[in-house]
């Protein structure tokens, strides 16, 4: 286990290069609250270079969301190739995701609901890669993967509709492709249910944060398929019928 001082440090550290991924962390490392997480996440995101979306997510319709931000070094369009550095582990996840036409910047009273839904502009279909920073997805107490950017690797954003208000997300179909083979083909799957209820949770955390969410940020609204891990050097596709599809290669 490396010695660090602090869990920022331990996370750039593994980040840069400078050590291993652990197996396990000291006791002493792990946020006591999920304010502390987040206040990791703040720390660390200020070496990652400028934020250019959110992840968010919940474990069921009623629970309260989870998020981490986005930095414009993971973020990749449409056929893009995602460079074999860019992750350890490749966890892919079909999702939706909403592009803000309009900031929501920190402000003292809450954003509403309609003025939230008022600043998007496009829904896409989006791809996220899972990753950790330490030795294994999932396998460390839950709130040292939240501080380490809720275990984000990378975002590929597919083209965008400005008719969302039409789409039904919680009753979409979606379907997943590994190397040319359908592995999901379902309707919703989403554990959050309605993922304009997150965004309008996201838009008040990140007020709070003192960071708000920029015109112009993807925020993905979690997983409709469950993770699956491939191998480096798999091609992956996700389509929406109502959004489309967005596809990239996992060098």
């Amino acid at each position: 286990m490396p010695s660090t001082t602090s869990l920022p440090e331990l996370l750039l550290a593994i980040r840069r290069g400078q050590l291993p991924p652990p197996a396990s962390v000291d006791g002493a490392l792990v946020p006591d609250t999920e304010a502390d997480a987040y206040a990791v996440q703040d720390t660390v995101g200020r070496s990652l270079g400028p934020v250019g979306g959110w992840k968010v997510g919940a474990s069921s319709p009623d629970a309260e969301p989870a998020c981490a931000p986005i930095h414009t070094t993971t973020i990749f369009g449409d056929g893009d190739t995602v460079p074999a550095n860019t992750c350890h582990h490749l966890g892919v996840e079909a999702e939706i995701g909403y592009r803000f036409a309009r900031p929501l910047p920190p402000r003292a009273t809450p954003w509403t609901r309609d003025e939230v839904l008022d600043a998007i502009g496009t829904a896409h279909p989006v791809i996220e890669i899972l990753d950790t920073r330490f030795a294994r997805p999932g396998s460390l107490h839950k709130l040292l993967h939240a501080a380490d950017q809720q275990s984000h690797g990378a975002l590929i954003v597919g083209p965008g509709t400005s008719a969302w208000r039409t789409l039904d997300p919680i009753h979409e179909r979606v379907v997943l492709r590994i190397d040319g083979k359908v592995v999901k083909d379902h309707i919703g799957g989403n554990s959050a249910g309605d993922p304009l209820r997150m965004l309008v949770w996201l838009a008040n955390h990140a007020a709070r944060r003192g960071m708000g969410i920029d015109a112009g940020c993807v925020v993905t609204t979690g997983s409709t398929t469950g993770t699956i891990f491939v191998a480096h050097g798999t091609d992956v596709e996700a389509s929406f019928p109502a959004l489309g599809s967005v596809r990239a290669y996992l060098a």
